[in-house]
């Protein structure tokens, strides 16, 4: 039996630093095609940016043809300015993947660090080096961005792997939980 391959492109959304992230998922193995960084900030003019990111995620989705796009959700910060360019950048992010057919899965930063590191508090260096662990890479990337980027795209291989592996014992809902369990009800 042939292993089922996808390709899962993840995006840490910025108007100064865009992170992406790119893994290849084969059966039970995962390896790391591509990370790195957009930097939009150099472009002085706003919707030149967002026109940038939407054409670098495209080009993105063109080339590797990914089977999923997971991406950042933002955290609510105090300045309200920040919160609406990131807003924008990862709107038109999520508009590129749907302009190629694709679904869009959002994860919270806390969701991605819990699932890299065990921890929703971990730092962005604990994330890289438990990133280096699990895809056998040694570099330092310049930017957290590319490596925030991949945790979102191994992190939807993790939530995936989790929700396929179906556990036939578990329950799916109350209704669900009792007719699996109905020893432990209570009349």
């Amino acid at each position: 039996m042939e292993k089922k391959t996808s390709i899962i492109l993840g995006i840490d959304p910025g108007t100064i630093i865009m992170g992406y992230g790119l893994v290849k998922v084969q059966g039970n193995h995962i390896t790391l095609l591509e990370m790195g960084v957009l930097q939009p900030g150099k472009v002085k003019d706003g919707y030149k940016k967002l026109q940038l990111i939407f054409n670098t995620v495209s080009g993105l989705i063109t080339k590797y043809q990914p089977t999923t796009f997971a991406i950042e959700a933002p955290f609510f910060g105090k300045n309200v300015q920040s919160m609406l360019k990131l807003g924008r950048a990862q709107g038109v992010s999520i508009a590129a993947a749907m302009r190629h057919g694709m679904d869009v899965t959002e994860y919270s930063p806390k969701k991605v660090k819990q699932s890299i590191t065990g921890n929703g508090n971990a730092s962005k260096e604990q994330v890289m080096k438990m990133l280096q662990q699990i895809l056998a890479f040694k570099e330092d990337p310049k930017y957290y961005d590319a490596t925030d980027a991949l945790a979102v795209a191994v992190c939807h291989h993790f939530q995936q792997k989790t929700i396929t592996a179906g556990n036939s014992n578990k329950a799916t809902g109350w209704k669900d939980f009792i007719a699996k369990n109905p020893g432990k009800v209570k009349k």
